[in-house]
């Protein structure tokens, strides 16, 4: 008998043919998230992972680690072993409970998962085996299938797996199996959110935000860099983009109508991050609109804004309100972070009086007219600065 660690995965197990591509790349992923803790073997068990850890190591902070990884559904401690008769399995159960709650009273029920079909009881009888040698052999205790104080899990494998604890992860899909994408993060609320939520269905994030001094302070940068941290505890090594931005937004500020102002801004940085894009073969560009939060993100500001690029635009915040982004952002840890009254260059810039229903056909001529936009655009990607966290 010794204590392993049982992880479950989710949709990964629906994807046909293809499945295995999924499966060791979440084993990739784990693997590279807990070799600084020692050395852990992971290896697969019938639509499980199981990773075996050294004599000695951090549980707490494995446990940490892994419950963020995308693809994990649930990291369970168990133990393990092989002799699968009742008889082993009842005691191996009760030495269990009683280690785990001592001479308390509780309510208890077994729930018994039998992917080996070949053994000669159903979960059923398993169940039910194990539950009344239970209940000969420890005082104070009684079961309750509706609302237990402890449920013990068995599941009946190449080895058996003994356990009650199970630490929800995030779900989703392992970072990289879908591609590549650019996120427009600012120091806010939404965009950290928006990259967390497309990163979770197996996108490999990179961030890039717009940085305005001295109209927007290095406060506001260091934030930025505290949001990317924040992320990559889900995302692993996380790159961010610093895009010197204030030539261009005074440039901007001085040539097109105030009215126009944001949407000549978010264009020139959907340009910018198309191009970054392209350097280092992302498939398409984030952002945190959310509908109608805002002037500019009503469908004609955001069609006016999305013929900026040719790349497909990832928009997953369009049908949440404030409060539901707000909920998610404490989820994910970057509400406090995100709150932090450092203001970003969208925020400075920002026009008094939008124009509400901008004409993509009038903007884009009107960008024509800029003639040195595009070697301004070049030059601050030429001046751009790159962190790794």
């Amino acid at each position: 008998m010794k204590k392993v660690f049982l992880v479950k995965y989710g949709e990964i197990a629906i994807r046909g043919k293809n499945r295995y591509v999924f499966e060791d790349r979440l084993i990739e992923v784990i693997k590279a998230r807990i070799k600084e803790l020692g050395i852990f073997r992971v290896i697969k068990e019938q639509g499980r992972f199981i990773i075996i850890p050294p004599e000695q190591y951090d549980e707490d902070e494995l446990l940490k680690r892994t419950s963020k990884i995308f693809g994990i559904v649930a990291i369970c401690p168990c133990i393990q072993f092989k002799d699968q008769s009742i008889e082993n399995l009842q005691n191996q159960a009760f030495l269990y409970l009683k280690e785990m709650v001592g001479s308390r009273k509780f309510t208890f029920k077994i729930e018994t998962k039998r992917a080996d079909k070949r053994y000669p009881m159903d979960s059923r009888e398993v169940s039910s085996h194990i539950g009344a040698y239970i209940l000969q052999h420890m005082e104070n205790t009684s079961v309750d299938v509706h609302h237990p104080e402890v449920i013990l899990y068995v599941e009946l494998r190449t080895s058996t797996y003994l356990y009650a604890k199970a630490i929800s992860g995030p779900s989703g899909l392992p970072r990289g199996t879908t591609g590549k994408a650019i996120l427009l993060l600012s120091g806010g609320i939404d965009s950290p959110v928006a990259g967390w939520m497309t990163a979770k269905r197996g996108v490999e994030v990179e961030a890039v935000y717009f940085h305005s001094p001295p109209y927007t302070s290095d406060r506001v940068k260091e934030k930025v860099l505290e949001l990317g941290k924040k992320l990559s505890e889900f995302t692993g090594n996380f790159t961010i983009r610093i895009v010197p931005f204030t030539d261009l937004q005074l440039f901007l500020y001085e040539k097109v109508p105030q009215e126009k102002l944001t949407i000549f801004m978010k264009r020139v940085m959907l340009k910018i991050a198309e191009k970054i894009a392209y350097q280092e073969k992302a498939h398409g560009i984030i952002t945190g609109d959310s509908i109608g939060q805002v002037a500019s993100q009503n469908m004609q500001s955001l069609h006016a804004i999305s013929t900026a690029v040719q790349l497909p635009i990832i928009r997953p915040l369009v049908g949440f309100n404030k409060e539901e982004i707000i909920s998610m952002a404490k989820k994910i840890d970057t509400y406090e972070t995100s709150i932090l009254p450092y203001e970003d260059c969208c925020t400075t810039f920002v026009a008094q009086h939008p124009d509400l229903k901008p004409k993509a056909h009038i903007i884009e001529k009107m960008e024509i007219r800029l003639s040195i936009l595009d070697e301004m655009i070049n030059q601050a990607l030429e001046n751009t600065e790159t962190y790794s966290v």
